[in-house]
């Protein structure tokens, strides 16, 4: 089992996406929350195609927190179903609906039925940066700046 810090998030289930249960975790080890598609009709995704599909829930995340909406293995594996602009990030002082871009990768269309679970979101606590110029040099390793590939793939 997961042991994890809870977070008490405030959220408001949207008039469109009043019968439906809220996002929940699927299993007791589950990092994220499905999000669900609240769309009143299935929606048709051709190959190729994006479309910003609603969850018919806004969220008031604490602040030094912030949320991750990632694609479901399952989707992209099955069907090329993915998340355009993962990880998308929620910011704790963002109040509308949560959206999620989803593409299709994949061969064939597929269609998003009302309630289908569509995503998942992680919730982390954020890190802010604070710049330490060096001036012209960091300091070196044994990788240096060698990078996309430069170790090898066995």
């Amino acid at each position: 089992m997961t042991v994890a810090i809870p977070v008490a998030i405030a959220v408001q289930r949207l008039a469109h996406a009043a019968d439906m249960s809220l996002p929940k975790y699927q299993t007791p080890g589950s990092a994220g929350v499905d999000l669900l598609a609240a769309v009143k009709e299935p929606l048709v995704l051709v190959p190729g195609a994006r479309a910003l599909v609603p969850t018919g829930i806004a969220i008031a995340l604490p602040s030094g927190y912030e949320a991750q909406v990632r694609p479901r293995s399952g989707l992209a594996l099955k069907h090329g179903v993915t998340v355009l602009n993962a990880p998308g990030t929620i910011d704790s002082d963002y109040r509308g609906e949560v959206g999620v871009i989803l593409i299709n990768l994949g061969q064939e269309p597929f269609t998003i039925v009302p309630g289908e679970r569509i995503a998942q979101m992680v919730v982390a606590p954020l890190s802010r940066i604070v710049w330490q110029s060096m001036g012209a040099a960091l300091s070196e390793t044994d990788r240096g700046a060698g990078g996309f590939g430069s170790t090898g793939t066995k």
